[in-house]
């Protein structure tokens, strides 16, 4: 068992709520004994909580921590000598019970609509790259290739390429190239939601490809600004996306540091 096997793991336990939780708890355990250390950590907690909870903490660490990308142009794209559009996977539902089989996630469904639009405004073969995560590894969950094959017919589009072994964005980027070189395509235009590119731009160019990025789903306001400061669903989630890019950058940065 590898360090990758602990990622799902020792990502949840780094990102809020538990984050924060864990700050919040160890703050009652010592409020007793330490009452000002205690104080000081629940509080912290506490306050960590709301903040990582709210989609204004969201917007504005995303636009602070992450590198800012803007949507490709059709005209960049075709100016660009493009061979192909390279989608990746955001996810798969194990169990979709009313369609009684595994179906693509929200985030892989945004990511392939956009992939289906750009393929027919400028005409480029599809290829999309989606297996099993860390996080399901061992388990006997359905690739994301099939749930793509599919969306894409109901699009009335087929895919050229398809890589179903991938575990995470280095891999994906390492057999998607091994794919595509034999039919001497290097140059593709990379679709993935927005936060998830600076780091997708990275592995894709390290394994050998010239990238066009076609980011989607960029992290913005979704209510008005007093709704904004509210916990919700959507803060939360955006919160963690950020935050996980931001560490998987810095994992990254470390790792090429270690093999210099």
């Amino acid at each position: 068992m590898s360090l990758d096997d602990f990622k799902p793991l020792l990502t949840a336990l780094a990102l809020p709520p538990a984050s924060a939780l864990l700050l919040t708890m160890m703050g009652a355990l010592l409020f007793g004994r330490q009452s000002t250390g205690g104080r000081v950590l629940l509080w912290t907690g506490v306050l960590a909580a709301w903040i990582f909870s709210c989609n204004v903490s969201a917007v504005f660490l995303s636009r602070v921590l992450l590198p800012q990308i803007p949507p490709a142009s059709i005209a960049q794209i075709k100016a660009g000598r493009v061979q192909a559009i390279v989608v990746l996977g955001g996810g798969m539902h194990r169990s979709s019970v009313e369609y009684g089989s595994p179906q693509l996630s929200e985030p892989s469904l945004v990511r392939v609509r956009y992939g289906a639009w750009l393929a027919r405004q400028t005409g480029l073969p599809l290829a999309f790259s989606g297996g099993v995560g860390w996080a399901s590894a061992g388990m006997s969950t359905a690739t994301e290739v099939s749930g793509a094959q599919q969306a894409f017919k109901e699009f009335g589009l087929n895919l050229r390429w398809a890589e179903d072994q991938a575990r995470d964005t280095a891999e994906s980027a390492v057999l998607t190239n091994q794919l595509l070189k034999k039919d001497g395509v290097d140059r593709i235009v990379l679709v993935t939601h927005s936060w998830h590119m600076p780091r997708s731009i990275a592995a894709f160019e390290a394994a050998g490809l010239t990238v066009i990025p076609a980011p989607t789903s960029f992290i913005q306001p979704v209510s008005r600004e007093p709704l904004e400061w509210l916990p919700s669903g959507e803060g939360i989630r955006n919160n963690r996306v950020v935050l996980r890019e931001w560490l998987g950058i810095q994992v990254s940065k470390l790792r090429n540091w270690q093999t210099r």
